[in-house]
Formats: structure tokens, C-alpha cells, sequence
């Protein structure tokens, strides 16, 4: 759940883990979401599975949240089972997929009741993109930010007072949800944008029917303690 207090200068994008910052092209990014741990460590199951010898691997892909008493832990997760001899390109087009798909399970989690009792996380107007941009700063351009052209704090704070808070705006799709600047453009109105093209360059995996790639698990759910526990699927 984003917060005012996390906006943080648009110049420091490339150099810390965590903020939220607004950018021209892309609108809100949370740098949490865009890090592209997740990615990173998906591609590295899938190069161990590679490597393991087998026909046939599985690969799973989680999502997770903590809830605000920093208990639990609960999550979304999908399992496929992938046929050994692919690409790099291929790789990435799976890991793409992959992603895509259960990140939109795991907003839904998050914006269903009673979870959207504590959180607005569940499709925030930043969620999906920052996941798409954590994406391709791990298989394309590690640091972005100067393409992306992100803004001052004092003009994120500004957008932020003037539309509210980014988790009321909904974004259930991967295309970025814009916000002029109201002091350039009195009464605009949030629209959206479009992905720059080194966004465009991967295509995720749909194909589930040549036996390459097959689903083991859809739509898997979990809960742990958030302390102290190593969960499955994490």
C-alpha cells in the first residue's frame, strides 16, 4: 500500500530499493515492485531446471503480502511444468508469462474481501506496471530511469495532492495509468499511456498446447507466519 510518505525524489530512482516515485512516461512506479528479485530468481529456477537432467522440470512463481500486524504472510502462487531444451528467448517469454499471470491473481487477492478491508494494494494504479518495469530491468535495460523521465518530489507530492492517493486509481491492465501535472494542465484527468518500446520486446508465453509448456498448478493460495518460517512457495 503505497503511501505519501514513500515519495521520494525521481532522481534517485536507479540507486535505492524502495520509494515511489512518478515518472512521464510510466506514471506511478513503486521500486519495490520494479527491484526484479522476483524475475531474477524465476529465470535461475528455470536455468536449474535446465540443468537438471530431467525431461520435464516444474517451475514455480509466488506473489505475497504481509498483513499490517506483521503476522501472516499470505500469497498466490502457479506451478509449470516446462520441457527441458529452451531457449533464452524462450525463457523469458515463460518467465513473462508466468509473471503476468499471477500477478493479476495475486492483485485480486489483495482487492477481494476481506484483505481490501486493511489494504487499497489490490490493483493500485502502480502495481502491475512497476512489475512490468522490474521485468525488463533484469532481461533488457538495468537502469531506465532517464528514458522513463522521472519527476522532483515537490511535482510527485503535487500530483499526489491534487488526484489523492494512487491506491484509489484501479489498473488492472500493464499499460501505465498517467497523471498530468495539474499545475501545468489545470483540470486534466488521469488517462493512459504507452509502454516505451524496450517494454514491447518480449512476448509472454500462451502457447499450452505444443507440450512444451504445461500448467501443474493455476491458482495456488497459501498463509504462513510472516516471521521465522520458510514457506513453499516464496
Amino acid at each position: 500500500m503505497s503511501k505519501r510518505s514513500d515519495i521520494i525524489d525521481g532522481s534517485m530512482a536507479a540507486i535505492v530499493p524502495y520509494g515511489l516515485i512518478y515518472t512521464e512516461v510510466l506514471g506511478w512506479i513503486d521500486l519495490g515492485h520494479a527491484q526484479g528479485t522476483d524475475i531474477q530468481n524465476l529465470l535461475r529456477s528455470i536455468e536449474m531446471g535446465e540443468s537438471s537432467g530431467r525431461h520435464y522440470y516444474d517451475i514455480s512463481y509466488s506473489q505475497s503480502m504481509v498483513d499490517p500486524g506483521r503476522f501472516m504472510k499470505i500469497g498466490k502462487f502457479i506451478k509449470w511444468r516446462i520441457k527441458h531444451g529452451r531457449s533464452n528467448s524462450e525463457r523469458h517469454s515463460i518467465a513473462l508469462g508466468m509473471m503476468m499471470s499471477l500477478a493479476s491473481k495475486f492483485e485480486g487477492l489483495q482487492a477481494a474481501f476481506p484483505i481490501n478491508i486493511a489494504t487499497d494494494s489490490g490493483f493500485s494504479g502502480e502495481d502491475l506496471v512497476s512489475d512490468l518495469l522490474g521485468f525488463y530491468r533484469v532481461v533488457s535495460i538495468q537502469d531506465p530511469f532517464p528514458m522513463l523521465r522521472p519527476v522532483s518530489k515537490a511535482a510527485a507530492l503535487r500530483r499526489w495532492d491534487y488526484y489523492g492517493k494512487i491506491g484509489s486509481w484501479k489498473n488492472e491492465t500493464f499499460s501505465p495509468l498517467l497523471f498530468p501535472d495539474p499545475e501545468r494542465i489545470p483540470n486534466a484527468n488521469p488517462h493512459y499511456g504507452v509502454l516505451p518500446n524496450f517494454m514491447n520486446t518480449v512476448r509472454p508465453w500462451i502457447d499450452f498446447n505444443s507440450g512444451i509448456v504445461g500448467i501443474a498448478s493455476a491458482d495456488g493460495s497459501y498463509i504462513d507466519m510472516a516471521r521465522g518460517n520458510t514457506l513453499p512457495h516464496a
